[in-house]
C-alpha cells in the first residue's frame, strides 16, 4: 500500500501514516476519517506560506500558490 500511495504522489510521511492506519482497518475507513485541514487548493497563499514556514521550506516567500502546493505535497 505504501508504494501505491507514493506512486500516486503522496509524501513519504503521508503514505506511511495512511499505510500504518490502514493496517488496522481499511484504506476506505482511513479516508472516511479524513483530515480537518482541507485540500491545499482551498487554502490561501498566506496559509500555505505559514505551513511552509512550519516545515522550514526555503524560498517560500517568492513561491506561487501552485509552487507552494507542490512543495508541501513533497513533505
Amino acid at each position: 500500500m505504501y508504494e501505491a500511495l507514493r506512486e500516486e504522489g503522496n509524501s513519504k510521511a503521508k503514505a506511511a501514516a495512511i499505510s500504518n492506519a490502514a493496517a488496522n482497518s481499511s484504506r476506505e475507513e482511513v479516508a472516511r476519517k479524513g483530515g480537518e485541514s482541507g485540500a491545499y487548493e482551498d487554502w490561501t497563499v498566506d496559509d500555505l506560506r505559514k505551513r511552509a514556514a512550519e516545515l522550514e521550506i526555503d524560498g517560500r516567500s517568492s513561491m506561487t500558490k501552485d509552487e507552494l502546493i507542490e512543495v508541501l505535497r513533497e513533505h
